[in-house]
């Protein structure tokens, strides 16, 4: 018996049912042939149909690249053969059952002498969309639970090539994730807000695009675009907003508190300073040039007294090109044949790299004179959490600062936290207990502390007092290792010669251990809880070790300590990995000398202003070496610095009973514990 060729289907169907038709075929062809003998059949190329009568023997239907019209059984019209039952099944008068065939399959088909079963092995060249034959060249099905977006329909896979349900998302849908309140990572703009789309989707991370520093919002990406824009400045103390601000000290009003602006970059730079929203200088600083701005003294935060909380204490200055920025406290050494006794600079931090965890670094009460830390804010609703050390533990109280160092107190942009130490027990050798070093400040959003004192001896027993003040690192920037480098100094009319300073070493972590290279008389081997310090005098360069971050600051020995010049400055240490490979500083040239102290890896070469920088010397097994040079007071105090290699460098300078002292610059980029 021959069967009808089946007309090609006009879509392919699931292969579960090309399995059964199969069967069903098989069947059919079985009844036909010989009850013990199994017998094959199928259409050949001409449509005449064969039969074998041999057990093994079985009949494969070619390939159907061209179908020539059959000889003894056409295929029925499906016009003249009754509607389909299916939309995508043709339709043939056939009695041989359901077709065999799909549209452009290759096909096998074996039938069993014994059992009259028919197996299928096809070879699919179909691309037209079957998904549920393992053969087929077609994208499988997505798995069980995949979500994918049709517009804004989030679908859930099934596995089986449908879908178990779907959702209508009356925002944004996102592949894998469903419903979104946006697309992951889309940018757009509202107004001076750039808003990039959270990577899960769940809303928008605002930033503000500030036009007084010339940024602008790129919609494409969300994001803040320019010269200041944070992703452009990176991590260093190279910013483009910065808060200026007065810490107590006892010298004259006569004297003027200022900023120095150093321009870094290849374009003017438009300088904005307000104080409270309100215009105080606007000034263009010129490519490559520095700026000396006075600023009116804030006499509450000048004075001494109680710890205080003060709106808008702080000035906001603001740059369109990136510029460093120098604050001293006072600008002159001496006015109107005046000598003001008591000065100190502090390298001032952007606001892109403040931090939200720093550890204080200032000094000990001297005869009612405080040491002072101070806490800025550059947000709205900044909580601050004070977490004093052991010795920070007397307070002068105010501002929400208990007298016992702790406090919770809420600040804004521009606001200002100041904490006065109090007074504690005096030893005859190491002067007033109470000191505010070591005490933690935790903020929920970025703050800057800073430092500082109102005039100090250093050490206790060594005349005269200075002011001292020094921005502090936040926790996230500081590291195990430091080199420290002892100044010279240099009196009139004498050669510059090293003088002996204060180290001092905070722990960040309990039970800190620290190493020395070379190794240090007096140095400390251990600190036992964080917040813990302790100092030592030397005049020798080394590197500090320690098995957790820790904090490092150098103090300026008194006059009477020898040298015929300078009195206490405070610098913070600054982690070997911050060191850059450039560098652009200010040293006032109305002091009576200046110096530069640089550490830099051993065979470096290192220029400043233009000229190679000679006389490294090996700073114990290290692998660094330092050296100091003297600077010109001939220019307008801006200098350059330059390296094969990061290096590092520290800046001070000398007058009659004064001095000022701080990093000539770092990066600023995050080191884990």
């Amino acid at each position: 018996m021959s069967l009808p060729r089946p007309r090609r289907p006009s879509r392919l169907l699931p292969r579960h049912l090309l399995n059964l038709m199969a069967l069903l075929a098989a069947s059919a062809l079985a009844a036909c042939g010989d009850d013990n003998v199994g017998t094959g059949s199928a259409s050949t190329s001409s449509g005449a149909s064969t039969s074998g009568d041999t057990p093994s023997t079985t009949a494969t239907e070619p390939t159907e690249t061209s179908v020539d019209p059959p000889t003894t059984a056409p295929t029925t019209d499906p016009t003249t053969a009754g509607p389909s039952s299916d939309p995508g099944t043709d339709t043939t008068a056939t009695t041989a059952g359901p077709t065999t065939d799909t549209a452009t399959d290759t096909a096998t088909s074996t039938t069993t002498a014994s059992t009259g079963q028919v197996s299928a092995s096809d070879t699919d060249t179909d691309t037209g969309g079957s998904t549920g034959g393992s053969g087929s060249t077609g994208d499988p099905p997505c798995a069980q639970g995949t979500i994918i977006c049709e517009g804004n329909t989030a679908k859930v896979c099934d596995g089986l090539g449908g879908f178990e349900s779907e959702e209508a998302c009356p925002k944004a849908c996102a592949p894998d994730l469903g419903c979104t309140e946006c697309v992951p990572n889309a940018g757009q703009c509202n107004g001076p807000i750039a808003q990039k789309c959270k990577p899960d989707g769940s809303g928008f991370e605002d930033t503000f695009c500030d036009d007084v520093q010339g940024v602008q919002c790129d919609a494409n990406a969300g994001e803040c675009v320019g010269a200041c824009a944070p992703k452009t400045l990176g991590n260093s103390y190279i910013g483009c907003q910065y808060y200026p601000i007065v810490t107590p000290n006892v010298v004259s009003d006569t004297f003027t508190f200022a900023v120095v602006v150093s321009n870094v970059s290849d374009q003017d730079a438009d300088i904005n300073i307000t104080k409270g929203g309100q215009p105080v200088v606007d000034i263009i600083v010129p490519k490559n040039t520095v700026e000396v701005i006075p600023l009116p003294w804030v006499q509450v935060l000048k004075s001494t007294g109680s710890s205080r909380f003060v709106a808008d204490g702080a000035y906001r200055l603001r740059s369109t090109q990136p510029v460093t920025v120098y604050q001293y406290n006072p600008l002159e050494y001496q006015k109107n044949n005046n000598f003001t006794y008591t000065n100190d600079a502090s390298l001032l931090m952007p606001t892109n790299v403040w931090g939200d965890d720093s550890f204080v670094v200032t000094r000990n009460t001297l005869n009612g004179l405080p040491g002072i830390y101070t806490v800025i804010g550059q947000e709205d609703n900044t909580t601050v959490t004070l977490q004093p050390s052991a010795t920070g533990q007397k307070v002068v109280a105010g501002g929400g600062v208990a007298a016992n160092g702790t406090g919770v107190v809420m600040i804004g942009e521009g606001d200002v936290l100041q904490v006065l130490s109090g007074v504690g027990v005096v030893d005859p050798q190491k002067g007033d207990n109470s000191d505010l070093t070591g005490t933690r400040v935790l903020s929920d959003k970025p703050v800057m502390v800073h430092g500082s004192h109102a005039c100090t001896y250093v050490p206790y027993t060594v005349l005269a007092c200075d002011h001292l003040e020094e921005t502090n690192l936040p926790f996230v920037n500081l590291a195990k290792e430091y080199l420290v480098t002892s100044p010279l100094v240099k009196a009139p009319n004498m050669n510059p010669t090293l003088k002996a300073r204060i180290v001092r070493v905070i722990a960040t972590t309990d039970n800190t251990t620290i190493t020395y290279d070379p190794p240090q008389n007096g140095a400390p081997a251990a600190l036992a809880k964080v917040g813990d310090y302790a100092e030592f005098s030397t005049d020798k360069d080394f590197k500090i070790t320690a098995n957790f971050k820790i904090a490092v600051a150098e103090y300026m020995i008194g006059q009477s300590g020898g040298g015929g010049a300078g009195d206490p400055a405070l610098t913070i240490g600054v982690p070997i990995e911050q060191y850059r490979s450039s560098y652009s500083f200010h040293a006032p040239t109305n002091y009576e000398s200046s110096f530069a102290n640089i550490t830099a890896p051993v065979g470096a070469n290192v220029t400043i202003d233009g000229q190679p920088v000679a006389g490294f010397q090996p700073i114990g097994g290290s692998g660094f070496s330092g050296v100091r040079v003297q600077l010109s007071n001939a220019g307008d105090g801006d200098h350059t610095i330059a390296g094969d290699k990061a290096f590092g460098v520290q800046v001070y300078g000398y007058g009659q009973y004064t001095s000022y002292w701080y990093p000539g610059g770092l990066d600023l980029n995050l080191i884990p514990q």
